[in-house]
Formats: structure tokens, sequence, C-alpha cells
């Protein structure tokens, strides 16, 4: 007996150490705010959320909303910066839940709550209508806001969007949260971190350590892991036909040809669903093209956007 309570006492305390190693806690807000929220970053209150945004450009220019992908932040779209500023007002902002906006108080990340954020944020910056452009989950949410608000929508850019079933997600079903993800809240190890970042880029041997750290950090502001979970738990897939055929606005769809995240085979479901849509392939690219060739990626949206 006493052997068995010394085996029972060694394993715990070995779980206990693994635990007491794996742990990350948040980091602090302030310090997070301070390295990566320099101007022309700010924050506002928009429908109950203090969103991190960036709004640059000619305030009497075109506007264009920028929507990133899930896990990222609004960083992802600064190496297309400098060309959709001399033309457009370029607004993006970290979605509720991750980056330095932070979870979302009511802990509703659904579809039609992102909507009625952009919806908010575009009175409050005396934005009557913009191009949305949206990348993976972001691309998503654009589409989605286009369809029910035509009214708002110029154009649309998404950059290999989310929004058709796939392996493992069905529709009409709630997120399964696997376990690993459950415990995400509490661990953030580099070894595990790394992996799941790499399927972005078509060589992510070459990931800038920059890049890196910055996603590490965003993935440690306050809130956001814990809001990541349960942006997965809540999320419903719903089939998207409907929808997508009521899009007005013009379209284009921008893929790379290596993405390994949503492959370029699916661009066939939107061209066949949306009314005016067309396709670029960008060679040699994977699933963030901005940050991958930021100019010819972004030379190809330019030229779509008149400019």
């Amino acid at each position: 007996m006493r052997i068995i309570w010394l085996i029972l006492l060694f394993l715990l305390l070995v779980v206990l150490a693994a635990g007491w190693w794996l742990y990350v806690p948040d980091e602090d807000r302030a310090a997070l705010e301070q390295r990566w929220a320099p101007a022309p970053s700010q924050f506002v209150e928009v429908a109950g959320i203090r969103l991190h945004l960036r709004d640059t450009g000619p305030r009497d220019a075109p506007a264009v909303i920028l929507l990133h992908g899930f896990g990222s932040s609004l960083h992802t779209w600064e190496g297309w910066a400098p060309a959709m500023e001399a033309r457009y007002r370029m607004i993006r902002f970290d979605l509720p839940g991750f980056g330095l906006t932070g979870a979302d108080p009511e802990a509703d990340y659904s579809d039609a709550r992102a909507h009625a954020i952009l919806i908010a944020l575009m009175d409050r910056l005396g934005v009557r209508r913009a191009t949305l452009l949206g990348s993976s989950m972001g691309g998503r949410i654009a589409w989605s806001f286009a369809s029910v608000h035509p009214e708002r929508t110029d154009r649309l850019v998404l950059l290999a969007p989310d929004g058709f079933a796939s392996p493992g997600i069905d529709y009409g079903r709630s997120g399964k949260v696997p376990l690993l993800l459950r415990v995400l809240p509490y661990v953030l190890p580099d070894f595990m971190l790394r992996p799941s970042i790499a399927p972005a880029y078509a060589q992510p041997e070459q990931i800038p350590e920059e890049t890196f750290q910055r996603f590490r950090a965003m993935m440690l502001a306050p809130g956001v892991r814990q809001a990541i979970v349960d942006r997965t738990g809540g999320h419903i897939l719903n089939p998207p036909e409907l929808l997508l055929a009521r899009i007005q606005a013009p379209t284009l769809l921008l893929w790379g040809d290596q993405d390994r995240m949503i492959p370029p085979s699916n661009a066939r479901d939107y061209l066949r669903e949306i009314p005016n849509a067309r396709l670029v392939l960008l060679p040699g690219l994977a699933h963030v093209p901005m940050e991958e060739a930021a100019g010819d990626s972004v030379a190809v949206v330019m030229e779509f956007l008149g400019g």
C-alpha cells in the first residue's frame, strides 16, 4: 500500500512540475500597448468594446476596412499601409477576442455581433460606405456583412475566405473544443506555438522573429486565449449559398497557390455563388500573402480598386 501511495505522490509531483513549467500567464496590458500600439494606433469605445484601431490616409478618400484572420491582429496589414494610405482611408482594427482589443464583455463572437460592431464603427468614424477587405475568418465576416448590408458596401476583397464546411467542421453544429485547446488559457510554450503558425506561410522557416514575437504577444494579451476557446466553442457555421448569392459588390478573390490552410480549390465555391467575382492566384504564396509578399499582393488589390 505504501508503494502505491509513493507512486501516486510521484505522479502528482510530475504533473505539478509539468504544469509549472508550461504555465504562461497573460502579459501586462500597459506594457503590451506601449510596445505594440504606438502611433497611429488608438483605442475607441464602440458597441461596448474598446477597439484597438488604426485609421490612416486621407479622410476624404474612399474608405477601406480591413479584417484580419483567426488569431491575428491589425498588424498583419502593415506591409500594405504605404501603398494604400496614399489613395485610401485605411481602417484596420483588432477584431473582438484578438490582439489588443481583447475579449468581448458579452463573450459574443458571432458574425451578427461582428456586423453590429462594424456598423457602429463606421457610424462613429463617419463612413457611410466602404470597401471591405477580409482574410480567412475576416473574409467570412466581410462577405456576410456585404450580403446583409449592401447599402454600406462598395467592393469586396477576400483573401482565402472562410465559410464553407470542411473536414471536421459541419453546418449547424457548434464548434468542438479539443482538450489541448481548453488548456490554452494557461499555457503557450514556443514549441507548440511555432508549429501552429507555420502552415500559414509558404516558407515557414523564413518567418521573421519579429513576426513570431508579435503573434506570441497578441496571444498573451489579457483575455485573448480564453476568448479563442469561447469563439471556437460557440461558432456555428451555416450554409453560405443564399447569403453569397445576395452579394451585390464587385468581388476580388485573392489566394496564395500554396495555401495549406484554406486551399485554392475552395475558390470554385465562391466563384460559383457570388454573382460578380473574379479570382487571382498568387504564385509561391500561402495563407498570408500580405505578410509574405506585401508589394506584389497589394498591387493586385490596388488595381482592382482602381488605384
